[in-house]
């Protein structure tokens, strides 16, 4: 499903415009990302939870020339499914 899909779908069920529904997606979407890039947890029960993980420096190899490499230690954003989510996929 698409963006556009997505928004089409929500404003069928809240009765909202889609002009509408399409700001509050973009609204809570910029509320997440800016929650992770201060390093927060965000968790909407039902649904899910994105944490920011460490991720350390690591040894790598270049898989043309087989090179040893340093992936220097980032940062990184994992999305954990809600056991009601999970169920509901598996259903």
């Amino acid at each position: 499903m698409k963006k556009t899909q997505l928004i089409d779908k929500a404003a069928q069920t809240s009765g909202l415009t889609k002009k509408d529904t399409a700001l509050a997606l973009d609204a809570i979407l910029a509320a997440i990302g800016e929650a992770v890039a201060a390093g927060e947890t965000v968790q909407i029960p039902g649904f899910g939870t994105w944490t920011v993980k460490a991720q350390a420096a690591r040894t790598g190899r270049n898989p043309k020339t087989n090179e040893a490499i340093e992936i220097p230690a980032s940062k990184r954003v994992t999305f954990s499914a809600s056991k009601t989510l999970k169920d509901k996929a598996n259903s």
